[in-house]
């Protein structure tokens, strides 16, 4: 039934939606955004930086965990960009934040689709989708090779719990020479723990909502190569202060304003993750 209604999807309602007048309206809802300078609002400084991650790419001027968003971020100078990844039918890995397809208006899970069949999907939201209709859902690989030979650190969040599969993702980054300069995050502490027996040498952050002891305590039990990020809206002054005094690397998201950019420069932190800031 699903595959049916894609198919109605597909030869009825995507033409119709990238047809004008409909398009107009919709056009109105996925406007990129202009991005906000850090440096020239004086946060930060060029002795003493802060250093950004584009959340699921510079999702303000293309659609988010497209090729095009991490190229911007390359071409605006980002610290890192980071994706999130899931598996197909088929066992590839690709990027999408939900579980569903529908960022494409389509029905079903990634993990329905096979890599070809997600192929033949547009992307149907997003900031300029329209602009790129050329482009399809990229694999890690793909993701991988924007960073070949740049400055910007990859940063992999994986989704769902295919440990056994976990091996692939090192795979990919051992074969595209970033070890070093790749970031694998995780809610999962259980895989960040199977990533670290694979490979000691990546750097890796462990996701969380409020920063805590205990959390602070699980991250440094996983080696000195792990970090915290955190969901900036989950934490004040106090519990980020429980970061700063432990010495642990930390990052947060997501921070969209310049106001609490500077707060959190103020207290000692440098990464932050933005839907908008730039340098």
């Amino acid at each position: 039934m699903i595959t049916f209604i894609n198919k109605i999807i597909a030869l009825v309602l995507v033409p119709l939606m990238l047809n004008t007048p409909v398009l107009s309206i919709v056009q109105l809802f996925n406007q990129p955004q202009e991005v906000i300078s850090l440096a020239e609002n004086n946060v930060g400084s060029e002795a003493d930086p802060i250093y950004l991650t584009a959340h699921r790419g510079v999702n303000s001027a293309a659609p988010e965990n497209s090729i095009p968003s991490y190229e911007k971020a390359v071409e605006l100078g980002y610290y890192s960009a980071e994706c999130d990844i899931r598996l197909t039918s088929d066992g590839y890995w690709v990027l999408n934040h939900n579980d569903d397809v529908g960022h494409f208006m389509r029905l079903g899970n990634i993990s329905e689709f096979t890599l070809e069949e997600l192929r033949t999907f547009n992307y149907m939201s997003g900031a300029n989708f329209w602009e790129y209709q050329d482009i399809t859902i990229p694999t890690l690989d793909e993701y991988l090779d924007v960073f070949v030979g740049t400055q910007t650190r990859p940063q992999i969040e994986i989704k769902g719990d295919n440990y056994d599969m976990l091996y692939t993702v090192v795979d990919s980054v051992e074969a595209k020479g970033l070890i070093e300069q790749s970031i694998i995050i995780s809610f999962d502490l259980e895989q960040l723990k199977v990533i670290n027996k694979l490979n000691s040498d990546i750097e890796l952050w462990y996701l969380v909502d409020e920063i805590t002891e205990e959390n602070i305590a699980e991250a440094q039990a996983i080696g000195d190569n792990v970090w915290l990020s955190a969901n900036y809206e989950d934490n004040d002054t106090a519990s980020i202060q429980l970061a700063v005094d432990a010495g642990i690397g930390v990052s947060f998201w997501t921070v969209n304003t310049v106001e609490d950019a500077k707060m959190l420069y103020d207290m000692g932190i440098r990464y932050i993750e933005t839907d908008i800031l730039c340098n």
